[in-house]
């Protein structure tokens, strides 16, 4: 490792001494420099170097050749003032020619060793870190990224080993081909890494996206090279525009191939054959890009967001004969996708981008026009896929359309020209065909509730309130009667029916047993992880009513005696015994959670909440507490034996409050319960 280290060192020599003979670090900063280099070097010479270390190597190495090219950046400026300034110079020509010097940095600053060895070294360290870590593409892109930051001429090397180790990752093949594309300027070695990356990997739909971007800006700087030559990529005769004058004045440093002199005027068989050429460049342009079109389509039949990424691509560039393919395109989604709800989706929002047929028209018409074509295709699509997803999907569009607060809103139609409270049949008859089909989830079913309730928001119309109300009722009671967020919202409404009607939050005793009522039933009906929420709700509502609260105390003992222990359970009795203790006091708190503790098997998690609420008593000294939360440790410990946390939790409790007499009792019980010596983890005291 020494000698390796040692000889890595000693071909640095002559780059540390150009350094010093430069002028750009002194003999003192060098040293550390060599210090610093073999600290690294040993690091990476060790039996399993980290990835860290190359990487804080490379890190360092950057640092100082940035420091040196600052540093002679600096001298380069600081040098010439005193020597090529000099104004009683007599000679004009030896101004010139020290100028030129200067320009040029002059024979001292011309190129040497130093200026290249930190780039080589960095190269270096990349090359040993991907032979290490060869499975590491981060290091691999870094790796990529500094050779053509640098320009370098390994950059084909290390893509041709980054794909030969990785040759099912599209982003290195995408990566390759966009170099050959853009830096090294070679359309063919491009597109063959294309069509090799996708023999590799047929299946990645960026690596379609990409070859298809690729193709077509091709075809636009041919068509931008036809535009400075001043051919009309269209009918590639020439434009009477600025750049056929600047040909006609400078023609003589045109030459004609067949020796004739060319006028403005093009002759009739010139301009057919010219057509001719055109037709053949479209139609060469257009055949490649189908060919990539049935290509990914026949690797990637069942996508769709491959083809509508096609779609967009075609529609954003300005290619000429392309709307037989676009057509092509959107009859075989339709062929292939009619199953599908987020096809008619996305084809309906896609007639909202339509300008075709509504470009004659004011503002207003033409949203109504685009609005009426969407409609058509929600209605036809819930025709063939009567599916709640599809009345899911049609219901999310009309939502859009008439609340600019919503999730999915469509900024179209927020501009104030068109009413939205015109649409309000429409999307209510979208949720009253979903219910009459049996197509109505617990999803749609809340949502078509709380359409009621922002309606009479939009409309002003306390009525929909009531609507609301008796819909939930509907729903509850029918086949959603176990829908538990239904619930919920059904109850909110109710409370929210008695505040506005009577027009204060404390209700009578009819208003009370009537939700009480309706919390019983809803209870009775969910089970109790449904539940959860409903359970809160109601301790809210009725914490302050005793004879209700026992009522509920008492449903709650029967639900979580069928329960079991599960976390749920915890929950609600946690809540309970929390709200009991607000109101009447840790004597009636402890009555209640003895009351719980008592059913069969108690969850563990409601034995920690107890010992917690005691073991807070008793270090604000009450002297009763310390007892009690032993004495629920000793019950949990009987359900729960093999728990370790709660030894330890035990354990570590009398450590604080215990004797030593008690901790070694506790330690002794944990390592025969458990049956083994390091049971807690820690040493006996």
């Amino acid at each position: 490792m020494a000698d390796a280290v040692q000889y890595r060192l000693e071909r640095m020599s002559d780059e540390l001494d150009d350094l010093e003979r430069r002028g750009l670090f002194t003999r003192a900063e060098l040293a550390e420099v060599v210090r610093r280099r073999r600290d690294f070097e040993f690091r990476l010479r060790r039996r399993s170097p980290l990835r860290a270390d190359f990487l804080d190597y490379i890190a360092y190495e950057l640092r100082l050749d940035a420091l040196r090219d600052l540093r002679k950046r600096a001298i380069i400026r600081a040098t010439p003032d005193s020597d090529h300034d000099d104004d009683d110079a007599d000679d004009a020509d030896e101004k010139k020619r020290r100028r030129r010097k200067k320009r040029k940095g002059g024979k001292k600053w011309k190129k040497s060793v130093s200026d290249v060895a930190g780039v080589l070294r960095v190269l270096d360290i990349y090359r040993m870190a991907t032979v290490r870590y060869k499975g590491d593409l981060d290091l691999w892109f870094r790796y990529l990224e500094y050779c053509r930051d640098k320009r370098h001429g390994r950059m084909k090397q290390v893509l041709a080993q980054a794909i030969r180790y990785h040759p099912k990752v599209p982003g290195l093949w995408i990566y390759a081909a966009a170099w050959e594309f853009d830096q090294n300027l070679n359309v063919a070695a491009a597109r063959a890494l294309m069509q090799t990356g996708l023999r590799s990997c047929p299946e990645s739909e960026d690596m379609w996206i990409e070859y298809l971007r690729m193709e077509l800006t091709y075809l636009n700087k041919l068509k931008a090279r036809k535009v400075a030559l001043g051919e009309d990529v269209k009918t590639l005769q020439k434009k009477n525009d600025d750049s056929s004058t600047w040909k006609e004045e400078n023609k003589e440093l045109f030459m004609s191939l067949n020796e004739q002199d060319e006028g403005p005027e093009e002759s009739g068989p010139q301009g057919v054959a010219l057509e001719g050429k055109e037709d053949l460049f479209w139609q060469q342009g257009l055949l490649i890009i189908q060919t990539i079109y049935h290509g990914a389509t026949g690797a990637l039949p069942l996508s769709l967001t491959l083809r509508k990424k096609f779609l967009e691509i075609l529609n954003s560039v300005d290619l000429a004969h392309s709307d037989e393919l676009k057509v092509e395109v959107m009859d075989d989604l339709k062929k292939d996708f009619s199953h599908s709800e987020d096809y008619w989706d996305w084809f309906a929002r896609l007639q909202l981008s339509d300008t075709t047929s509504s470009s004659n028209l004011n503002r207003k018409d033409a949203l109504s026009n685009k609005l009426n074509k969407s409609i058509q295709v929600y209605d036809e699509a819930v025709r063939r896929l009567p599916t709640s997803r599809m009345y899911s999907l049609y219901a999310k569009f009309w939502m859009g359309v008439l609340f600019a607060d919503s999730e999915d809103s469509i900024a179209l139609f927020h501009g104030g020209e068109l009413d939205a409270s015109e649409f309000t049949l429409c999307i209510l008859k979208v949720y009253q065909n979903a219910e009459s089909c049996g197509c109505l989830t617990e999803d749609l079913a809340c949502q078509y509730v709380s359409l009621y309730l922002r309606l009479g928001g939009l409309e002003e119309a306390p009525g929909r309130l009531e609507e609301a109300k008796n819909l939930a009722k509907k729903l509850c009671d029918g086949p959603l009667s176990h829908a538990a967020d239904l619930w919920n919202l059904r109850t909110s409404i109710e409370i929210k029916s008695l505040v506005t009607a009577t027009g204060s939050s404390a209700f009578s005793k009819e208003n009370l047993s009537s939700l009480f009522d309706l919390f019983n039933v809803a209870l009775s009906k969910l089970s109790l992880p449904e539940a959860e929420g409903l359970w809160h709700a109601a301790m809210k509502l009725f914490s302050h009513e005793k004879i209700y609260f026992e009522k509920l105390v008492k449903c709650a003992i029967l639900a979580l005696s069928s329960a079991g222990g599960n976390d749920c359970g915890a929950s609600v009795s946690s809540a309970i015994v929390g709200w009991v203790l607000q109101r009447d006091g840790i004597k009636q708190t402890r009555k209640m959670y003895k009351r719980f503790l008592a059913l069969p098997r108690p969850s563990l998690k409601f034995f920690q909440y107890c010992i917690e609420l005691e073991t807070n008593l008793a270090s604000i000294g009450n002297g009763d507490s310390l007892v009690n939360a032993r004495k629920l440790y000793d019950s949990a410990l009987d359900i729960y034996p093999q728990k370790r946390e709660l030894w330890r939790n035990y354990y570590n409790m009398e450590l604080k409050v215990g004797t030593s007499e008690t901790v070694n009792a506790i330690y002794w019980r944990a390592r025969k319960v458990l049956n083994d010596s390091t049971a807690l983890d820690i040493p006996r005291s």
